[in-house]
């Protein structure tokens, strides 16, 4: 600056059009409009979030008061713009509990049966936050080893037992590690050593209740009966204090139930997975396509819009305005971008079609925009930066699916490779995905298709503990960023993003090494 000001007189021209002028120079960046517009962009350059970086602005707020509220669908608000992805290594009913807790919400993966999908959100729905609705239940013909076993698994040995060993029959009795310790015969039944004089809590206690009970008698887990003797829940001491409130929870307004959402795909009996998803309780459903447009998908969400008024519907996947227009008549709530950028994705590879991911959100962001309709950047986020770089672009809210896939609320089990801690991951375009059903996210109609084409591959992610301290320091990075960038809300952001007075620049490979880690021998990276 300083030298651009030596060797120009600037001393007649105001501080406010000497600001301008220089940035007509490039001095601070350039707008969206320069870098995407084809009129600017001449050599049609698609950009991915790494390619672009956003220039600082001024800090005029404290990184607590950066709102990141934002809509999802027309008329579903989120507190914090996360969503999980429908994957069968990311989402089921644990991930879409706690993505709802946190602010987010989860959508249930479709690669499953209609009757365990519809399972999966209805226990969404009945969630109460400390109570345990699906607790692993023993029958009195079980075994000590049956308890030991579970152990292992679970890390725990406080099971009821009742009458055929299901949640929902008759509690029988209790069993715990002091029940146990002394016995060394593993086929003992457990009707021999449990607890029959078990105390209960009944049906539609609450938790400051259930705490009173744990806390006068002793006990580590307290089962929650209905009028009959049922078993219909469980409470766990030690997770009373995770039991907190959730200020910032995704719930109903009239009911305050936890938001749920789940996929379908395009085919004639998925209009019948959409009507279990229903009875369940689903509130947003995503019809689940690597290519949305296609008359298959506008027939399916025209129907979906037709017979079920008040859900709301998000389409895609798309990377063009052409393709968001085709959805947005068809009657959208929302739409999906994103295609062939995810981490074990192969779309682009194997079908040569898609679109850097940048560019995709910017436009069809902007495009949808227009028309009243939010999009979710969906795919090839890597960091909290990525998820910051796509919401200032224009995306409501952002799809992730390796991000996640790490976490204890994740489907799988954890294991060990060279000392790493991993859960297995997958795309639902991989070979191994497809054969449990997912290629009818990549292939439309009736056809019988005789040879898969893998769009995805399988692998593995490292272990990122549990969500309720990783959703917290993602919101966490987005704020700073948010404020580094001088916004101070998403709407805000929006607003100087279509205004031009957010402002980017594009990052040369030098660059984008520079702004990693680098000049180090060795290092470790912790995130929080």
């Amino acid at each position: 600056f300083f030298f651009f000001a030596k060797e120009m007189d600037w001393s007649h021209i105001k501080t406010s059009k000497l600001a301008d002028a220089i940035r007509d120079e490039g001095g601070d960046g350039r707008t969206a409009k320069d870098v995407f517009h084809a009129s600017n962009n001449t050599a049609c350059v698609a950009y991915t979030y790494e390619d672009i970086i956003l220039m600082p602005g001024h800090i005029s707020f404290p990184v607590h008061e950066v709102d990141l509220t934002s809509n999802l669908t027309k008329k579903i608000k989120l507190k914090a713009p996360f969503v999980s992805s429908p994957m069968d290594t990311v989402t089921e009913h644990n991930m879409a509990i706690n993505m709802a807790l946190q602010g987010g919400i989860g959508i249930i993966h479709s690669n499953m049966s209609i009757e365990e999908q519809a399972a999966e959100v209805h226990k969404v729905k009945k969630y109460k936050n400390g109570f345990i609705t699906d607790p692993v239940c023993l029958a009195p013909t079980s075994t000590v080893g049956d308890v030991v076993n579970i152990k292992k698994v679970k890390g725990y040995s406080g099971i009821p037992i009742t009458a055929d060993g299901k949640i929902g029959s008759k509690l029988v009795g209790f069993v715990s590690a002091r029940d146990i310790d002394f016995i060394d015969d593993y086929s003992t039944p457990l009707s021999s050593v449990m607890t029959t004089n078990v105390v209960t809590g009944t049906d539609g206690i609450s938790l400051e209740e259930a705490n009173t009970i744990l806390r006068n008698s002793k006990k580590g887990k307290l089962p929650i009966v209905d009028g009959e003797g049922n078993i219909v829940s469980l409470i766990a001491r030690t997770d009373l204090h995770k039991a907190r409130d959730f200020p910032n929870a995704s719930r109903e307004q009239v009911n305050k139930q936890l938001l749920a959402g789940a996929s379908i795909g395009t085919r004639p009996a998925d209009k019948d997975r959409a009507a279990a998803l229903v009875a369940a309780g689903v509130d947003v459903i995503v019809i689940d396509s690597s290519q949305g447009d296609s008359i298959f998908q506008l027939d399916m969400v025209q129907y979906l819009k037709k017979t079920y008024a008040n859900l709301e519907v998000i389409g895609g996947n798309c990377v063009t305005c052409s393709q968001a227009l085709h959805l947005i008549e068809a009657g959208v709530d929302g739409l999906r971008v994103g295609m062939g950028i995810g981490s074990i994705c192969t779309t682009q590879e194997v079908c040569a079609v898609g679109r850097a991911q940048g560019s995709a959100v910017y436009h069809v962001a902007k495009f949808a925009r227009s028309l009243g309709v939010p999009i979710t950047a969906d795919g090839g986020i890597q960091s909290t930066g990525h998820i910051s770089k796509a919401l200032c672009l224009g995306a409501s809210c952002v799809m992730m699916g390796s991000m996640l896939a790490g976490t204890e609320e994740a489907p799988g089990e954890y294991f060990f490779q060279d000392g790493v801690r991993l859960k297995r991951y997958r795309g639902m375009g991989s070979i191994e995905a497809m054969s449990k059903g997912s290629e009818k996210r990549y292939v439309w109609g009736d056809d019988d298709i005789q040879v898969k084409v893998a769009q995805g591959v399988s692998g593995s992610v490292v272990d990122k503990g549990t969500l309720r301290r990783y959703i917290p320091y993602l919101c966490q990075g987005v704020r700073h960023g948010m404020q580094d960038a001088g916004v101070k809300s998403l709407e805000d952001a929006w607003g100087k993003l279509y205004a031009g007075e957010l402002r980017f620049e594009i990052r040369s490979p030098a660059a984008q090494r520079e702004g990693g880690v680098h000049s180090l021998h060795n290092y470790s990276k912790r995130l929080y």
